[in-house]
């Protein structure tokens, strides 16, 4: 898959997504800093499959019923990596099963 980062995720999760066999880049080496969700996934969705994103809000602000990328939130009570990186493994996971206009949520239920 195709795997985009977005723009608070933590950079480590790159490497455990290629060591996967994903392709994956940041918001910012696509060059898409600074961009607002719903333009976001426009751009996103011509050159990536999944999104991930630790912005628990995305599933309330979007809907993707006629979108072609999936979604996959890291929702947790802390964004610090060493607490995120617990689940990756399970982001992984989720990344190889979900479909176009999915979203799919890992972590802690807050």
């Amino acid at each position: 898959m195709r795997v985009l980062l977005d723009e608070c995720t933590p950079k480590a999760l790159k490497k455990v997504l290629a060591d996967a066999g994903h392709t994956c880049r940041t918001v910012q080496e696509a060059g898409w800093s600074g961009k607002k969700n719903g333009e976001l996934l426009s751009v996103a969705e011509t050159a990536f499959d999944v999104l991930v994103t630790v912005d628990t809000n995305f599933r309330y602000q979007q809907n993707l019923a006629d979108r072609k990328i999936a979604i996959v939130v890291l929702q947790a009570s802390s964004n610090r990596l060493d607490y995120l990186r617990q689940y990756f493994p399970a982001c992984v996971q989720a990344i190889e099963k979900i479909k176009p206009g999915q979203i799919t949520l890992i972590g802690d239920a807050i």
